[in-house]
């Protein structure tokens, strides 16, 4: 069981979308001695934190020099999900920094005396795609399909093993697709074909789809930090209202001022269209429902998402606004 008293932090992955969001949160919310541990030097990332230089994430990687008098990791780098992939073996890829890096990390921090160690996963453990009305939950079998989804199950399963063996306990949270200021791949994509008034042929798909915003996701995060019942569990999250792909362009088109032009033509037309030109993995994730319950997360944890849908749509479009 984690204390009350002032804690000290360290946190990878700390400059990308999900870990710069939350080390900004601790700096600016939290009685906490928060240590980033980076890739390389950085000048004063986030004034208020401490910053350690790593190197590249690696079953070789030496943490020492971060994980001194640390109480919690927060483990957020990560090789991440690629979606045209070239490399010949990108499972062994994967693997060095997702599988090897982590255990490698998690083993030093348990011997420096680490209390809890929180890892980041993804939805994609359970699997690729939910039958409607059976939305994937924490206890499910894992069922990961890709490499990225098999070295993010082999870490769990790595994690899990090193808490058995030591002191230091494990939380797993596996967030679907988060969105928020900054975004980018995709959800980036979708606003830029909005904003620049390019038709889609979206305007009939009847899936569903659990989103996160950032906001929502950095909050569980700061949860599970001291939570009694968080230890050694899996946690799945989302904002609580599952969407349509055509229910979520019309709300982003909404947010940014452009009405989505959307043209509706049946799903099996665009999935033959998809496989005809290799997209056939974006076609999942457009027509494809995925759903999560997040009731072990609320029950166990008392945890609800602190924003909404419309309201994270609206604070990630003003951000492309400005940004464009």
């Amino acid at each position: 069981m984690i204390g009350n008293s002032c804690m000290s932090l360290l946190l990878s992955g700390a400059t990308g979308f999900l870990g710069s969001a939350l080390a900004s949160w601790l700096v600016d919310n939290a009685d906490y001695r928060l240590v980033l541990a980076l890739r390389r030097k950085i000048l004063d990332p986030f004034p208020g934190s401490q910053s350690v230089v790593i190197g590249d994430l690696d079953g070789d990687t030496d943490w020492s020099p971060a994980l001194l008098d640390i109480d919690v990791v927060i483990h957020t780098a990560a090789r991440v999900h690629v979606m045209d992939e070239s490399i010949d073996n990108p499972l062994t890829e994967f693997r060095k920094v997702n599988v090897e890096g982590t255990l490698n990390f998690a083993r030093q921090a348990a011997a420096m005396g680490v209390k809890r160690f929180i890892y980041i996963s993804s939805i994609k453990v359970n699997g690729e795609l939910t039958v409607p009305g059976r939305p994937f939950t924490a206890d499910d079998s894992p069922a990961p399909v890709d490499p990225y989804a098999i070295s993010k199950w082999e870490s769990e399963a790595g994690l899990f093993q090193i808490a058995e063996e030591t002191c230091m306990e494990v939380v797993i949270i596996r967030p679907p697709l988060v969105y928020g200021p900054g975004v980018k791949a995709n959800f980036q994509s979708m606003m830029c074909w909005i904003s620049r008034g390019v038709p889609l042929p979206l305007g009939a798909i009847h899936n569903k789809r659990s989103l996160l915003a950032l906001d929502n996701l950095v909050d569980l995060i700061v949860t599970c930090i001291k939570h009694p019942s968080a230890a050694n569990q899996v946690f799945l999250a989302s904002d609580g209202d599952d969407i349509s792909t055509t229910e979520l362009l019309k709300q982003v088109g909404n947010a940014l001022g452009r009405s989505a032009r959307l043209i509706s033509i049946p799903e099996y037309i665009i999935i033959i269209t998809a496989r005809m030109l290799g997209k056939h993995d974006l076609s999942q994730r457009l027509l494809g429902s995925l759903q999560v319950d997040m009731k072990k997360t609320q029950d166990l944890l008392g945890w609800r998402p602190r924003v909404t849908v419309d309201e994270a749509i609206r604070k990630t479009a003003q951000a492309f606004i400005r940004q464009c």
